[in-house]
């Protein structure tokens, strides 16, 4: 049995504004990690450093340009290990649909439940960061 975390949100910015907010580091440290590296490309690996203690490493698993990119977890906490995170993109009137799922986690501990809260924190990061121009310094971030 495995545990999953799901967040939707709607984003009043285009599918390609939020599509690189979620696949391109110079967008990512604006709203999640300290520093980042990576390619929005299929098996492209990235490095998402937070503190020299979480400086973990992904791959681009699934990639459907402006719609879809999934990344399975390489080097990380063990809880994170086995797990894909997916931003899955939809037109929605003037904006987009952000359908956003953090799957295969091995257990529903405190880990997972604290996860699925920073994850809902970091989603409103990046909707206040496209929308209003809002970067929250790193220090901030949940």
């Amino acid at each position: 049995m495995s545990f999953n975390i799901y967040h939707n949100l709607i984003i009043n910015a285009s599918q390609k504004e939020v599509f690189d907010a979620v696949s391109k580091p110079v967008h990512l440290d604006n709203w999640w990690s300290l520093k980042s590296t990576g390619n929005p490309e299929l098996e492209a690996e990235y490095n998402l450093n937070f503190t020299e203690e979480y400086n973990w490493f992904c791959k681009v698993s699934k990639i459907e340009p402006d719609s879809i990119i999934a990344f399975k977890m390489m080097v990380s906490d063990k809880d994170w290990n086995p797990t894909t995170f997916q931003f899955e993109l939809e037109p929605y009137k003037e904006g987009t649909m952000l359908k956003f799922s953090h799957v295969n986690w091995p257990e529903a501990n405190d880990h997972f439940k604290y996860s699925s809260f920073c994850w809902a924190m970091l989603l409103n990061g990046l909707k206040n960061y496209l929308e209003k121009g809002i970067i929250v310094p790193f220090e901030e971030r949940n």
